[in-house]
């Protein structure tokens, strides 16, 4: 999708001043208009699909991230370990794949469906993370929820785009495992700007293949770099903002909205319309992302509270 934080992804927030009234409010702002961001990139790179193809589209995506990402950050290259130029290096790959199955299943199902099938994987690990009977009732409304996403059949959905969604839910719960290694390793940005230049040269033959001649353009060149800002450079940048002002299990409900803004993104920017169960199958999933963080978020608290 983004490489955005994901529901339950454990997202550090200090929270101390969320209880203010307007500090917390605007970093709700700012974490809605990143999603407003990401999915308005997303459309704009549907549209694109037809001259340069979901794999060129990625490979546009990376690049001019990578690039962004390296001039902010000016990763240092030297006092790293092999451990750590493996953790990034997967990183990237993961990047690469997550991004790459994501355009690959929005070339063939609509924005919401795909946002929401693939915004399982984050909610699977929260539910395994969380070690409690009661998450599987989250399971339960979230399986529930990709029922209803067949629209009364299945048959609605095309079933290879329903497995590149289903290979990005898996990678971005993949992504979420990487990036804590990567940040743990690596300062501020160096870590991501790094994995986002490898996963760049490793989309870059794939992309090059299937984009062709339409790379040569000046216009594709910059709407290119548009999606890749909207993507991930704006909503990287107002995230990392707003989780300085919002406690951590606030800014994952309102990541749990994903699918929500995918759905109205492809309903008016692309004319995608949902039938009525694929409209309850996103709510049920949003639904059981938000129940499966306030879940987490009060297991959390009861691990820290002092005994007796």
């Amino acid at each position: 999708m983004t490489g955005a934080a994901a529901p339950g992804s454990g997202v550090p927030g200090t929270g101390v001043r969320g209880s203010r009234g307007g500090i917390a409010g605007s970093a709700v702002a700012l974490v809605l208009a990143g999603l407003i961001c990401q999915e308005f990139g997303a459309s704009l790179a549907v549209l694109l699909f037809d001259d340069v193809g979901p794999l060129g589209m990625v490979m546009l995506r990376l690049v001019f991230s990578a690039i962004v990402l390296m001039m902010i950050a000016r990763p240092r290259l030297r006092g790293h370990s092999r451990r750590d130029w493996r953790a990034v290096a997967t990183f990237g790959l993961v990047l690469a794949g997550m991004n790459g199955l994501f355009y690959l299943a929005l070339d063939r199902l609509p924005l919401g469906v795909t946002v929401t099938i693939e915004v399982l994987g984050p909610l699977t690990l929260s539910i395994i993370a969380s070690r409690r009977a009661s998450a599987w009732v989250w399971a339960g409304l979230a399986l529930a929820g990709v029922v209803a996403l067949g629209g009364g059949g299945w048959d609605r959905l095309d079933a290879l785009g329903v497995l590149f969604a289903l290979g990005a839910a898996a990678t971005w719960a993949l992504y979420i495992l990487s990036s804590a290694r990567v940040g743990a390793a690596f300062p501020k940005l160096d870590g991501l700007a790094l994995a986002m230049t490898i996963g760049a040269l490793v989309s870059l033959p794939f992309g090059v293949a299937q984009a062709g001649a339409a790379l040569l353009r000046p216009d594709i060149l910059a709407l290119g770099a548009a999606v890749a800002i909207l993507s991930s450079t704006l909503p990287y940048a107002f995230e990392l903002i707003a989780l300085r002002r919002l406690a951590a299990s606030a800014f994952a409900i309102l990541m749990s909205l994903a699918p929500a803004t995918a759905a109205l993104a492809g309903f008016f920017l692309l004319g995608q319309r949902l039938a009525w169960l694929e409209v309850v199958g996103i709510a049920l999933v949003i639904g059981a992302s938000i129940g499966a963080v306030r879940a987490a978020g009060r297991h959390a608290r009861e691990a820290v509270a002092p005994v007796g």
